[in-house]
């Protein structure tokens, strides 16, 4: 393509010229697809209903899945996505996801909404495009049912504490939710965003939510 010629590609994780994500970095990326906690996706070395992750903590999510590590290959490639207007990457994602992660059983697929800031900086929602590829590849429709409260602080470099202190109540319904919804997100870093989204879903009606997102903290 005359683009390509014009602006040549690279790989976003290795700088390769040829694609945006070359085959070599594709096979880095450690999927998730083996035995995990059966609520939040940790990696375990068998099945259990509750890894040391998630015991004892108030979960609002039925299940939480990620396609990949987020290991620093991951994070390259989020970062080029989120930060460095690489949009085509959600569709790169979404087919990762959906070759790792099982279709859930739900009739509606939802997104955690963005940072009012953010969102303007950025000039997309990560989660939202990724959600669409989603809902694409998996016949379901996209709704946005979520709202965020502004002023809250970034989570990037809370502690988990504080972490979930920051995002208490920043999410509530915009409608009647459905009674199960997929609620997507990019990155599953400590559960405590998706969580609160999915109380503010369950106020609106959600019996269950289950949490879809592309890379996930491996601890």
């Amino acid at each position: 393509m005359l683009l390509d010629l014009v602006f040549p590609r690279s790989c976003v994780v290795c700088g390769t010229d040829g694609a945006v994500l070359c085959d070599g970095c594709t096979g880095r990326l450690e999927r998730l697809g083996g035995p995990c906690c059966d609520r939040c996706g940790a990696p375990t070395a068998w099945p259990v209903e509750r890894c040391r992750e998630c015991a004892g903590r108030r979960i609002a999510f039925a299940r939480a899945r990620a396609a990949v590590a987020y290991d620093d290959a991951a994070k390259r490639l989020v970062g080029a996505w989120k930060e460095r207007g690489q949009r085509m990457l959600a569709s790169l994602a979404a087919e990762l996801v959906d070759g790792t992660v099982p279709r859930p059983n739900a009739y509606t697929i939802t997104f955690v909404p963005a940072d009012h800031d953010r969102l303007l900086k950025r000039g997309h929602n990560p989660a939202q495009r990724l959600a669409e590829a989603l809902g694409s590849r998996w016949r379901l429709p996209v709704v946005p049912l979520l709202r965020r409260a502004p002023g809250r602080a970034p989570q990037k470099g809370l502690t988990l504490a504080e972490r979930r202190r920051n995002v208490r109540g920043a999410f509530s319904p915009t409608d009647a939710v459905p009674s199960t919804a997929v609620l997507v997100d990019d990155v599953y870093t400590s559960g405590a965003t998706v969580s609160a989204a999915a109380t503010a879903l369950r106020k609106g009606g959600a019996h269950r939510v289950e949490v879809v997102t592309f890379a996930r903290a491996v601890r």
